[in-house]
């Protein structure tokens, strides 16, 4: 084990520690340990610190604050933590939902659930996570993490870096989230079992057809140390299985024009609304173990693993609206400026107005898995070593399901039509329900009038995996102002894949004649009822989908395929034998992306004394090299000289067209970091930190998906949503903080400044050269007359790096405070609050409410508050917590995703616990206690975007402990 020292103003700010808890609780005798010692690891200072010092166990929530302030207080950077004791007491839902309680940190809700945080301002994309110091790939297809898909049980501490250092890993630029699991060899009992059960119910699934209101949480875990005290194993499972259930309206984006007043200006016309139920079942399993052997106390070897299935089920019912766009007759105009946010559409014989009555189930299963061994040898009493080897991987199996129909003139024809006298009268009403009518809405509930028109599978298959090695050094010097050296080298190689395929029967807006009629009859159907809020809009009819494909096909219910053709397998045989359409979708749509990272740091760690004041800190330098790339498919025009290759898909369809390749680049980038703390009394101590920062683009966007053409006369020119050319966001950041640590509690405050480079953004690139940048084309065309024609550069619309960014700054404020000399009953009382405000000059221009607005930048809410009042009595142990984030822009889900303006929330939860002994407690909680609903809107109120009300969430349930 390592021996790490403490500096004297460790040792000062531990007994002001002791001092600090003593009012509440007995003080713990402290073990000081040898001075100057640093971590050569990713872990904090404050996990040596509080390996050497005893901290104090007050019974509680307060415990856990205690133990979160210990670590802010002794920890080099400017971070937050959680404690494990507030981790495994009343466990959260999630990860998301614990670290919101943190200053500076928001949540993005989807589904009524924290999924995704904003750090100061900044959106998930932004935010690196690593567990036990290793870097974690995600399920998402992005970068960012889901914490949903870690089990709170099973997280022994949370901390979340605002400001880097050198021997972090790069990749947050809003902050780096460090997860922790068990340390069996630290756990303070010889043996600790537990054992946690609780029943779950949503007080809204009544209101959802089909759905459920009633799930559990279970986990049990075991720590223990063997061989006197040389070996210790840890392990744990936790399960999950809730339901989810929402109620909502969806405007879509503003994608028509019409001029609907005569005065020669067009207006702006929106797609249309989805009015529906959603529903399904989540159900995660979470496992942990942990191996750790101390052969003597220079050595130790640790090996640990972590694995998280979750598997979702979801459906979506209802109806969605499409207005038909500028060809459909519009009467009665409401404006909102240049847009229509009310009137009646009426469908034309051009326009395809209409009612698509929606049965969509959703599948998706993801898997994360986590493997490391760390090896940690003081070699000497100066130098200690580290070396740490690891993988981690993900896999998403998303399957998009829908069943589409549309109201026919009689569905029980032999040849059903389209009912074309559609007449829909709606009216925006800010962010309260709108007002709908619908001259059809008998029919909507009408087995004889609805006919489905399509039905499609479109899975969507993820794999990421990063495997890395890493190798730290630590020497400790005998110097006045350098206490001690690090320095490590990281190398990892990551893999992202992904993968499309479909099936498709029928037609989005038609009732197709070539193919046999999906007929709907009253044993697969159920007519439904909307409630509560949404009890005035019209019934409709909800599908067992098993019932009807089994009835539509008896043979055998068909799978999705890869295939370059229409999507359909039945008509393989006919495209086989007239070549038939050839798309390439799916081809197009799969690929893949490699990214090898070299990186390598040097840090030194300070102590010394400036005029009188302690000062500690560190100073280091990264250096990260990185060579990515993509698989790229160039279209060479089935031109065997330029590469084209026979590329057969599942169907068994052959593709000649594309000739395979791979694109990308190698740059370095050269991260300077600066980290000093003053101490200028035993209680008080300013932070000032500067740091040059990055975080890489979504892993997904450095796939290639481009498509080239050249004209007649010769002309390059090329689009593609994606590219391997992209290169990270990179910020300059200062942090500056005040902290008081008063007797009990603490008062924070921070200021932060963070000087955004460059973004990722949609640009056309005039007179691309496209071969310098490694793709296929061609010298010289010949044209319609027959005539070659030398090629010449056009212009490239891709996503690149704009090169103009800005500033986010703000300020953020905490307290935290045991109100512990009240009378004795109320002596457990206490708060915890903090405010971030937020600003930045950087802005988004959004178009989807119709006119292009400035908009903020995403996941930035000017406001952020959280606030805890707590009371801990003879084992009652009780908290509310209430969440409150101003207006901020995010994406929605529509037909599409949508970027739109979210209005303001407060999520208030509550959670209360009994210890009946020392071994047994019992629990409640309620989530989103007054049943905050998620609103958005298009750039202004007027123009609805999303209302959708989740339900409460009450749990009951009981804890036990040896």
């Amino acid at each position: 084990m390592n021996k790490f020292k403490l500096s004297l103003l460790t040792l000062a700010m531990a007994g002001v520690s002791s001092l600090v808890c003593s009012a509440v609780a007995q003080t713990a005798e402290q073990t000081p340990q040898p001075a100057n010692q640093q971590i050569s690891t990713d872990s904090t200072v404050a996990d040596a610190a509080l390996d050497s010092v005893e901290v104090i166990q007050v019974r509680g929530f307060a415990s856990s604050l205690f133990r979160s302030l210990d670590a802010k207080r002794f920890g080099d950077t400017v971070s937050e933590t959680i404690s494990a004791d507030d981790l495994g007491a009343l466990p959260d839902v999630s990860m998301a939902d614990a670290l919101t309680r943190l200053p500076g940190i928001s949540a993005v809700r989807t589904g009524g659930q924290a999924a995704e945080i904003n750090i100061r301002g900044m959106s998930g994309g932004f935010v690196f996570s690593t567990l036990n110091g290793r870097e974690q790939v995600s399920t998402s297809g992005k970068r960012n993490i889901e914490f949903d898909q870690y089990p709170s049980e099973l997280i022994n501490s949370a901390a979340v870096y605002k400001s880097p250092k050198a021997s972090l890993i790069e990749g947050g630029v809003a902050g780096t989230v460090e997860l922790q699991t068990a340390s069996p060899l630290r756990n303070e009992k010889q043996h600790t079992f537990t054992v946690n059960a609780r029943r779950m119910y949503n007080d809204r699934a009544d209101e959802v057809p089909d759905g459920t209101s009633a799930g559990h949480r279970f986990s049990l875990s075991y720590q223990g140390k063997f061989l006197n005290d040389t070996l210790g194993f840890a392990a744990g499972y936790a399960r999950l299985f809730q339901p989810s259930v929402a109620t909502q309206f969806v405007g879509l984006a503003y994608n028509g024009e019409k001029d609907t007043n005569d005065d020669g200006i067009n207006e702006y016309i929106s797609e249309g609304f989805e009015l529906q139920h959603k529903g399904g079942e989540e159900t995660r399993d979470g496992y942990m173990a942990a191996l750790e052997w101390t052969p003597h106390d220079a050595f130790t070897l640790k090996a640990d693993a972590f694995l998280s299935k979750f598997d979702k089920e979801a459906f979506a019912r209802g109806y969605r609206v499409k207005f038909g766009g500028p060809t459909a007759a519009l009467g009665n105009p409401v404006l909102n400026g240049s847009s229509v946010i009310g009137g009646t559409f009426n469908r034309t014989t051009t326009s395809f107005t209409r009612v698509e009555i929606v049965n969509d189930d959703n599948r998706d299963y993801d898997e994360v898995r986590s493997y490391g061994i760390n090896a940690d040898w003081d070699v000497s009493d100066t130098v200690n070593l580290s070396f740490d080897v690891s993988h981690s991987s993900a896999k998403s199996n998303f399957r998009n399901g829908l069943l589409w129909a549309l109201v026919a003139q009689d569905a029980t024809a032999e040849t059903p039509l389209l009912d074309t006298n559609v007449s829909i009268t709606y009216q925006l009403n800010n962010l309260n329900l709108p007002g709908v009518g619908f001259n059809q809405a008998a029919a909507f509930s009408d087995v004889d009038k609805v006919m489905v028109s399509k039905y499609g599978i479109y899975p969507y298959v993820n794999e990421d995996e990063v495997n890395a090695v890493r190798f730290d050094a630590n020497w400790l010097l005998d110097m006045p102002v350098v206490a001690s050296l690090e320095a490590g080298v990281r190398y990892s190689e990551r893999t992202y894949k992904n993968d499309r395929s479909v099936f498709e029967y029928g037609s989005d807006g038609a009732f197709l004649t070539t193919q046999p009629p999906l007929r709907l009859t009253a044993d697969m159907t159920e007519v439904v009822d909307f409630k509560g809020d949404f009890a005035a809009y019209p019934s409709y009819l909800s599908v067992d989908l098993d019932k009807a494909l089994a009835a539509w096909f008896p043979q055998g219910i068909p799978q999705p395929v890869q295939t370059w053709g229409a999507g359909n397998p039945d008509l393989v045989e006919e495209q086989l034998a007239d070549s038939g359409p050839n798309t390439s979708w799916t081809l197009l749509e799969s690929g893949e992306v490699y990214e090898d990272v070299l990186a390598g740091y040097v840090m030194a760690n300070l102590d010394a004394e400036l005029f009188g004041i302690a000062l500690t800190g560190n100073i280091g330098v990264r250096v990260v090299q990185t060579d990515q790339s993509a698989t790229n498919l160039a279209d060479v025009n089935s031109d065997p000289l330029r590469g084209a290759q026979n590329i057969t898909d599942d169907a068994g369809l052959v593709n000649t067209r594309y000739a395979p390749g791979v694109l990308g680049e190698k740059y370095t980038d050269v991260l300077p970091q600066l980290n000093l703390n003053f101490g200028l009394t035993d209680n008080t101590q300013i932070r000032f930190a500067a740091a040059k920062v990055m975080s890489r683009p979504p892993i997904n966007r450095l796939a290639s998906n481009t498509s080239i053409t050249i004209s007649d006369d010769g002309e390059i020119s090329g689009n593609s949503s994606n590219s391997p050319f992209l290169r990270p966001f990179e910020a300059v950041q200062y942090d500056l903080s005040y902290e008081y640590y008063l007797p009990s509690g603490a008062i924070a405050f921070a200021l932060f400044y963070k000087d955004i480079k460059s973004f990722v953004n949609d640009f056309t690139i005039q007179q691309f050269d496209f071969a310098a940048a490694g793709y296929d084309v061609p010298l010289e065309v010949i044209d319609e007359d027959g005539i070659p024609r030398a090629t010449f550069n056009g212009a490239f619309s891709t996503a690149v790096n704009n090169g103009e960014g800005g500033y986010i700054r703000g300020a953020e404020l905490a307290f935290t405070k045991v109100f512990d000399t009240l009378p004795e009953i109320w002596s457990g009382l206490g708060v915890q609050g903090s405010y971030s405000y937020t600003e930045s000059e950087v802005s988004l221009v959004n178009n989807l409410g119709g006119a292009s607005i400035e908009t903020s930048f995403e996941g930035l809410s000017q406001d952020v508050f959280t606030g805890t009042v707590f009371w801990n009595y003879r084992g009652f142990d009780t908290r509310v917590s209430a969440r409150y984030r101003s207006p901020f822009v995010s994406s929605q889900v529509g037909i599409d995703e949508q970027i739109t303006n979210f209005d303001s929330e407060t999520v208030v939860d509550m959670q209360a616990s009994y210890d009946l002994n020392d071994h047994f407690k019992l629990l409640f909680q309620v989530n989103n206690l007054t049943d905050e609903p998620t609103k958005s809107y298009f750039g202004d109120k007027a123009q609805t975007g999303t209302i959708q009300f989740f339900g409460r969430q009450l749990y009951l349930g009981a804890v036990y402990t040896f």
